[in-house]
């Protein structure tokens, strides 16, 4: 009978501590699933406030200057813009410094533009050689006809679309540079100084070429210049005229 009273309050209290562990449980299940709750409320309301497309306030940047920039396209600034700017003490150039190369570049020219009514960079590019010794030929066809050919035409002989005969848009005539002595007699360092720089109505083509583009179209048209004069040669070379007393022999 003692045995038996015994083995009831330890079943008593098994049921107590399982009360209490399933009461614990409970609570910590409740209270989890309360702060899951509160952090997808959380969420939302920062979700739905990010979302709101309106800024009342620009809230605070980390050096925004670099950030927002004031972006100007490069060689659209004129002098007078640039003044204006400068009055408000933003100092903007839209020159390379002195002195400096770009990255990669290959072959860079050192000679600067003249200032207007000077010509003494035009005259030492006299001097300048054609850094390549080799090129490929079918490119640099192609970058003349891109570039070039417009104004020069296709077979360098100045009548490109936009003078067309005289019917075309200019109402002068390109440069010939196949069949001129002038141009055909101009130095590669010349034609480089106008290719970059610009000369007379012809504008820089610094923007839509790079350095090494830019030799390879004044090897190309070196290379017409020379396959046009082999031409001429040839067709104003003495036809052979064969002996009169040997041809009269042979009948």
């Amino acid at each position: 009978m003692q045995m038996k009273k015994i083995s009831i309050q330890a079943d008593h209290r098994d049921a107590d501590r399982r009360s209490e562990i399933s009461a614990f449980e409970t609570k910590a299940y409740i209270l989890g699933r309360t702060l899951t709750q509160i952090m997808f409320l959380v969420a939302a309301v920062v979700l739905m406030a990010s979302c709101d497309g309106v800024r009342r306030k620009p809230g605070r940047v980390y050096m925004p200057d670099m950030a927002y920039s004031r972006a100007y396209e490069t060689y659209s600034v004129t002098e007078e813009v640039k003044a204006e700017l400068l009055k408000k003490g933003i100092h903007f150039s839209n020159t390379p410094v002195a002195g400096t190369i770009k990255r990669g570049e290959l072959f860079p020219f050192l000679l600067r533009k003249d200032a207007d009514g000077d010509s003494t960079n035009y005259a030492a590019s006299r001097q300048v050689k054609n850094p390549l010794t080799s090129m490929d030929t079918v490119e640099a066809a192609r970058l003349y006809l891109v570039n070039c050919a417009i104004c020069h035409g296709a077979k360098l002989d100045g009548n490109g679309p936009l003078y067309k005969g005289g019917d075309g848009p200019f109402p002068s005539k390109p440069a010939q540079l196949v069949g001129d002595a002038r141009y055909e007699a101009m130095p590669e360092g010349q034609m480089f100084y106008s290719a970059t720089y610009g000369k007379n109505k012809m504008g820089s083509y610094a923007s839509q070429l790079n350095t090494e583009q830019r030799w390879m179209v004044i090897g190309y048209i070196k290379s017409q210049q020379g396959a046009g004069k082999t031409t001429a040669a040839s067709a104003n070379a003495p036809v052979p005229v064969k002996n009169a007393d040997s041809t009269a022999a042979k009948k």
